[in-house]
């Protein structure tokens, strides 16, 4: 028997799925007694700092937290879980931990490397445990903007240090207590063999160890990530699809292009390797209440099988149901999340955001993008951008950013800006990528997915020029879209930009191209990958 703590917010699903594919009977927390009660305990902590606090604060929790530590009862701190272990965070100024050891959360220090820091890395180990009898130095999945420094760590809780941009203590360990920053439940089949010894161990001190603690290497690397994208819409018999379009027309005589069902697809995607899988609904569903929006019935089933992280866009904004009952951005993406999306895209609403927010120079603090990243954090919060290209003789012909491209436009322009689009790339915006991407950042957005409908469909190749010049603008991970026809592209992709994750969806759904092509290309090129 294994209990949850699930205090309401986040994707908790992932880990309740986890344990059950292990055909171990689930219990969830209901009162403060179960937490000293229960034989082994998993705080999975989703979410921000102050929110995890705040909650737990709420629901009288942090005293028998205490204590169950106190009294080395088996536990399993997942993420913020173990940052909670610490005195404090800057994340939330003013709001106590756990304070069972000793030193203060405090956010990546930046640089070179974006943050968040977004996508697998490896883990050094420095004591050894039966939780990690498995681990064979594969990745492990982190998404996180704050960090215990590897220096604010005593002696006997280190378990493990992680390197990005400084070395930074990616899980403790003192007796029967356990917590990791990375997700096990998200890793893979690696994570899943950490979380199975978790499950199966009685006791952490009277096993046999076979984990070898070696000689500490100079550096671990954070990983490339390759995402497999499923654009799902309606079809004209009402059955949801995966659809790829070419330049964003997904018809073909008439009829929506049909490669697949979404969670087919999705499955097996990360059988064949997909570091992440991103749903983009491309239909309006907004005629359902809540609670029957078929995109959530997606995520629940993927969620069953896939252990990577999910992504969800499309639709993310408030909306009236059918029923009369109002729901906030951030009532839509709580649901989501709670059905298995580890992260939300938003598309059309950021840019009517950022216009707004640019007319008055002011955060209000109301946008979907700042509600969902205030309370989640903003490695919950993905923007996609639509772009397309607007040719000038000139940079003083617009005042938008340009840029001077060998691809000349029609009549010989030599120069380009990038004009952002809503609904779908069907209407434009007075509004420039670098203006978009910028404000996003500044509102609280932790990745950009950057699409390009000039390339979309085209097969030719990612927009180098684009992915650099939004690189050049912000500090946060950025997802390379449209265009990808080879492995090869990948690889360009990859060496000539600073770009952390490049994702293709057509040639995946028709097998063109094979996610563990594109890897071993990727690998063959000497640049890092899972």
């Amino acid at each position: 028997m294994i209990t949850l703590l699930d205090y309401g917010a986040g994707n908790i699903r992932s880990v309740r799925n986890a344990i059950r594919k292990f055909g171990i009977e689930v219990k969830d927390v209901k009162k403060p007694a179960d937490i000293l009660t229960a034989d082994k305990l998993i705080f999975p902590g989703v979410g921000s700092f102050g929110l995890v606090m705040s909650r737990l604060a709420e629901m009288g929790y942090i005293e028998p937290l205490i204590k169950r530590i106190g009294e080395d009862k088996p536990f399993l701190g997942i993420c913020v879980a173990l940052q909670t272990l610490y005195e404090g965070s800057e994340e939330s100024p003013g709001i106590p931990g756990l304070g069972i050891i000793p030193g203060l959360i405090k956010r990546f220090p930046g640089g070179e490397l974006s943050v968040p820091q977004i996508g697998w890395n490896n883990i050094q180990l420095l004591q050894e445990t039966p939780l990690m009898n498995s681990y064979r130095n594969e990745k492990l999945y982190f998404v996180h903007s704050y960090c215990a420094y590897s220096d604010h760590l005593t002696e006997e809780w280190v378990l493990a240090t992680t390197d990005y941009g400084i070395k930074f203590v990616s899980a403790v360990k003192k007796g029967n207590i356990t917590a990791f920053q990375f997700h096990p439940e998200k890793s893979g089949k690696a994570g899943l063999r950490i979380m199975e010894n978790y499950f199966h161990h009685d006791s952490y001190d009277s096993i046999e160890v076979r984990t070898q603690v070696k000689e500490i290497v100079k550096e671990t690397k954070i990983a490339k990530r390759i995402i497999a994208c499923l654009d799902v819409r309606t079809n004209s018999s009402g059955d949801l699809v995966v659809t790829k379009g070419d330049q964003y027309d997904v018809k073909e005589k008439g009829e929506v292009r049909n490669l697949g069902k979404p969670v087919e697809l999705a499955k097996r995607y990360y059988e064949e390797g997909a570091d992440e899988i991103t749903f983009l609904n491309i239909t309006g569903f907004r005629d359902f209440p809540m609670q029957d929006q078929p995109m959530l019935e997606v995520l629940q089933k993927t969620s069953e099988n896939v252990f990577v992280p999910l992504t969800i866009g499309g639709g993310i904004k408030e909306f009236t149901d059918s029923e009369g009952k109002e729901y906030s951005s951030l009532d839509v993406a709580s649901e989501y999340f709670r059905s298995g999306a580890d992260k939300i895209s938003i598309g059309s609403d950021a840019v009517y955001t950022v216009e707004n927010y640019l007319a008055s120079g002011k955060k209000t603090g109301k946008s979907s993008i700042e509600q969902i990243s205030t309370v989640y954090g903003a490695q919950a919060v993905v923007i996609s951008i639509d772009p397309r290209r607007v040719y000038v003789h000139s940079p003083e012909d617009t005042l938008h950013a340009t840029i001077g491209t060998p691809l000349q436009g029609p009549d010989g322009q030599k120069y380009c800006w990038y004009q952002c689009t809503v609904k779908g790339g069907r209407e434009a915006r007075d509004i420039d990528v670098i203006q978009l991407a910028t404000a996003c950042e500044v509102l609280g957005c932790g990745e950009i997915l950057l699409n390009c409908i000039d390339k979309d469909g085209t097969n030719s190749g990612f927009d180098l020029e684009l992915i650099n010049m939004v690189k050049g603008a912000v500090s946060i991970p950025v997802i390379a879209s449209s265009g990808a026809g080879s492995a090869a592209h990948f690889v360009e992709v990859f060496i000539e930009t600073d770009v952390e994750a490049a994702l293709a969806a057509g040639i995946f759904h028709r097998k063109e191209v094979a996610i563990n092509e594109v890897k071993s290309a990727v690998a063959a090129g000497g640049i890092e990958i899972r």
